[in-house]
């Protein structure tokens, strides 16, 4: 979680996937005791979406990102809400949320209040203006559990900063998703302006240009392994960090369409990565005590990748559907 500066949690189970893809010998239940642990927290923090992090830098992070979710909410939503006062709706919101409760009854209680507003935005302007923690059960290891909210600061008894050091978690994204531009770390965080930071920066980096002239930014002394060393496939997450942490895509995507990086006939899809670079999508279907992977392929697999991807995925399967006896594994090329 560290590493990662907070992990892509949109979805409350898939981002064990994540780990999983990441970590050798993953231990899905022992990360879900650190939620009831309160050692990790999801709540809205990079781009306006639900990230995981730890309880040491949620509350950081929170406020490193806050300016570009003011920025949603002061913006596109404020129309919506029939012009209530932010700062009304963020006491009722810390009054209605003292302890733990559920989304429904959030906006059932905000639309009593304010019955102009849509109450779709209300969902999404309660977690603006206060930081709101989804509480476990939510998102445990194969728990059950409707999202209950409450304050970030009540969870972890910490409060948040009045501020932080923006250039620190600027190295700290570098050294987890570096060679980077200004682009993609602003396409990270959410935040615009970034340039000025960078430039402070300059002389603690090292600079690269890509094959269109774009500057490139990296810690010195982050690991660059050699062009031909072997990436085995990788069957990344939906919303996976490395999927929405750059601007520029293309240097696992190549002149793949955008719209390949999202949606398939099916469930929300997933990317798989053969040598590091996106050949296509799998997704998981299941059905009592059977389950189907099915992987779509843009290209021919060579006989080598092919086998290499199908027993990562025996392995996936096992992992997320360990109760099933005999999973199908399903390959097949998709334009």
């Amino acid at each position: 979680m560290r590493q990662l500066v907070g992990l892509q949690a949109q979805e409350p189970q898939s981002w064990y996937t994540t780990l999983w893809s990441r970590l050798p010998k993953f231990d899905a239940a022992a990360v879900g005791r650190l939620l009831e642990q309160r050692r990790l927290v999801r709540l809205t923090l990079m781009r306006g979406t639900v990230h995981l992090a730890t309880a040491d830098d949620a509350p950081v992070l929170r406020r490193f990102v806050q300016p570009a979710i003011d920025r949603y909410v002061r913006g596109a939503y404020a129309r919506r809400l029939g012009g209530l006062d932010l700062g009304e709706l963020e006491a009722e919101v810390r009054r209605l949320t003292a302890e733990p409760r559920p989304m429904s009854e959030l906006v059932a209680a905000l639309a009593e209040r304010w019955p102009s507003a849509e109450r779709s935005q209300l969902s999404i302007a309660a977690k603006v203006v206060v930081p709101l923690v989804q509480v476990p059960p939510r998102a445990v290891w194969r728990r059950p559990g409707a999202v209950r909210l409450t304050p970030l600061e009540r969870w972890l008894g910490k409060r948040i900063p009045d501020a932080v050091d923006a250039a620190a978690l600027v190295r700290r994204y570098l050294a987890a998703f570096g060679p980077a531009s200004v682009a993609d770390a602003q396409a990270w965080s959410g935040l615009t302006r970034l340039r000025e930071l960078f430039d402070r920066l300059r002389p603690q980096l090292l600079i690269f240009r890509d094959s269109t002239g774009r500057e490139l930014f990296d810690l010195p002394d982050a690991p660059r392994p050699d062009p031909d060393t072997p990436a085995p496939p990788r069957f990344l997450a939906d919303y996976d960090n490395v999927l929405l942490s750059h601007a520029d895509r293309t240097r696992f995507a190549g002149e793949v369409e955008p719209r390949a990086l999202t949606y398939v006939d099916g469930p929300y899809p997933s990317a798989l990565l053969v040598d590091g670079r996106y050949v296509g999508q799998w997704y998981l279907d299941r059905a009592r005590n059977r389950g189907t992977l099915t992987i779509k392929v843009g290209r021919p697999l060579a006989t080598d990748e092919e086998a290499a991807v199908r027993g990562e995925a025996d392995a996936l399967v096992r992992f997320l559907a360990s109760d099933v006896e005999s999973p199908t594994i399903d390959v097949r090329a998709a334009p």
